[in-house]
């Protein structure tokens, strides 16, 4: 009787050999048989395509059932990080939306990797926990105390993809040897779908790059509703926007009166969660002393002349949603003591009432008045100033963001060709110029009324530089460019000041030397020179024709 090497089962000649192999059933068949079987399902389920999980998982069963390798582990090279990651195991993904992953060369797995040289251990004994790396612990359980562990490489040409381990039971070191080599051969028939596998993987952690990429530049570009500008004074006020929106802290819009800090406040209002909640607005400018407590606290009744009945205030109107005071620092001594209460504590009372109103008020203030230098003047208390500047936001002035000044005109044309029913569709290129070089005092408010006014104006479709007003216009535009030399100019304006200070000091040429830094010569020459007659500024001379 021969004996086959592959797996020390008996064979015999002729028909004793027949008979043999009747008798056996498949799970006592030759190795070499099951092996070829194994080698030809998986090749077949490779061949499928599909889910590269589902795929492995086939291989596996059909490992366990064929051979007795169990508690299998694909892991794959990420080559942009220079490591060994855990793909598949035995029965699942490594381990769902957790990436587990040692340095090439860390561990017996990193070594096989890295060498690319298949690795046998006949028995591995438990070790703790604290001594193992993380594809350790993933692979290890009690289940393998004991056991030997096989490893090989899988390759594509002579680069490694990554590495396909198995547990199996203990064997002689030639049956080890002998599970090493298929095992092997089953790392080569999977290597070509590793290879699509890892090239997924880097397109996919490319593409998770980008979006993170570009999320982060969406939040540096993000731009509220109703919002026009792009300039990156306005990009950093939009994300001081986008990052208060939804807390509820306090906030002061600082900036020159006309930028639209208003619109500012509903954009952080319409931002957050208190977006669909009340929005109340308070010009404390607008509101007199004498009645501004009962606006923002409401009254009872009878609480003094002319209250005939019980009013709720803003704060009161405001609950659940955001208070807009705008101008807070227009707000006298007395009121500011009841803001800082009320923003203290969220509770404040009715004029003329008793009873304890408790409020969630988000409030958001603005101004345009320097709160530093009144709070240096006593005309604003520095506690409230600390409540209220918890998260400032500066909104530039018009002329520190120019690269806006037409995207904003091209917005106001469009609303108020629509609002006046006219097909204002441009604006002329010396428009254009001289919207540019205007300083804008009045910033977007004083814009808006300009175009309102040239949209009106126009009869042509186009908005041309005669249709702005006098402070717009050039000296070239409206043909009033000054005339002359630099130096009859400067002439011109020395004479009119030596016949002003004769005129003050009544024809006395050494009192207008003094008041003019002149030397008495001096004063001679110039006189001389513009032909000034300074005796006809004297008392009692006779006008001259």
């Amino acid at each position: 009787m021969n004996t086959c090497e592959r797996c020390s089962v008996s064979t015999l000649p002729g028909a004793a050999a027949s008979a043999e192999a009747a008798r056996l059933s498949f799970s006592t068949r030759c190795r070499v048989l099951r092996e070829i079987d194994s080698l030809y399902s998986i090749s077949g389920a490779l061949a499928l395509g599909g889910d590269f999980s589902a795929a492995m998982a086939a291989l596996y069963a059909q490992l366990t059932q064929a051979t007795g390798l169990f508690a299998g582990l694909l892991a794959i090279v990420d080559r942009e990080h220079g490591e060994l990651v855990a793909d598949e195991r035995a029965g699942s993904a490594a381990r769902a939306g957790e990436r587990i992953a040692i340095k090439l060369g860390e561990g017996l797995l990193g070594q096989v990797a890295i060498t690319g040289e298949t690795l046998l251990v006949e028995n591995i004994d438990p070790e703790p926990q604290a001594r193992l790396n993380a594809l350790d612990r993933l692979q290890r359980g009690p289940e393998t105390a004991g056991q030997a562990w096989l490893a090989v490489p899988i390759r594509h040409g002579q680069e490694v993809l990554g590495t396909l381990s198995f547990f199996c039971l203990p064997a002689e070191r030639e049956v080890l040897e002998a599970e090493l080599q298929f095992l092997g051969l089953i790392a080569g028939q999977v290597g070509l779908a590793v290879r699509f596998r890892q090239l997924s993987n880097e397109r996919l952690n490319s593409l998770r790059r980008e979006n993170e990429r570009l999320q982060d530049q969406i939040k540096k570009s993000f731009v509220p509703d109703d919002m026009i500008g792009r300039s990156s004074a306005m990009r950093l006020v939009y994300f001081h926007v986008d990052q208060v929106a939804d807390s509820k802290t306090t906030v002061l819009i600082r900036g020159e009166t006309g930028v639209g800090k208003e619109r500012i406040a509903q954009a952080i209002c319409q931002g957050g969660v208190r977006a669909r909640r009340p929005f109340v607005r308070v010009n404390c400018a607008a509101l007199p002393e004498s009645i501004i407590e009962s606006e923002l606290f409401g009254h009872e009744k009878g609480a003094f002349t002319g209250a005939l009945s019980l009013r709720k205030g803003r704060f009161e109107l405001a609950d659940t949603g955001t208070l807009f005071l705008d101008e807070i620092g227009e707000v006298s001594p007395s009121i500011q003591a009841k803001l800082l209460r009320v923003l203290q504590e969220g509770s404040f009372e009715r004029v003329g009432g008793t009873q304890t109103l408790k409020v969630d008020v988000r409030v958001i203030t603005a101004t345009n008045r320097n709160l530093e230098q009144m709070i240096e003047a006593g005309k604003f208390r520095v506690d409230l100033y600390y409540r209220i500047n918890v998260f400032p936001i500066y909104v530039p002035p018009l002329r520190e963001r120019r690269s806006d000044i037409l995207e904003l005109a091209d917005y106001f044309l469009g609303k108020y060709s629509r609002q006046n029913g006219k097909a204002v569709v441009r604006i002329s290129t010396p428009a254009i110029d001289m919207l540019m070089a205007y300083h804008w005092p009045g910033n977007v408010r004083e814009l808006e009324n300009v175009i309102e006014r040239a949209v009106l104006l126009s009869q042509d479709g186009v908005v041309h530089g005669f249709h702005l007003p006098p402070t717009l216009q050039t000296a070239e535009a409206s043909g009033t460019a000054p005339k002359g030399t630099l130096q009859e100019a400067v002439d011109a304006v020395e004479r009119e000041m030596i016949i002003e200070a004769l005129k003050s000091n009544r024809g006395i040429m050494a009192k207008a030397a003094r008041q003019l830094g002149l030397t008495e010569r001096t004063m001679g020459l110039r006189v001389r020179k513009h032909t000034i007659d300074a005796e006809r500024f004297r008392p009692g001379a006779p006008d001259l024709p």
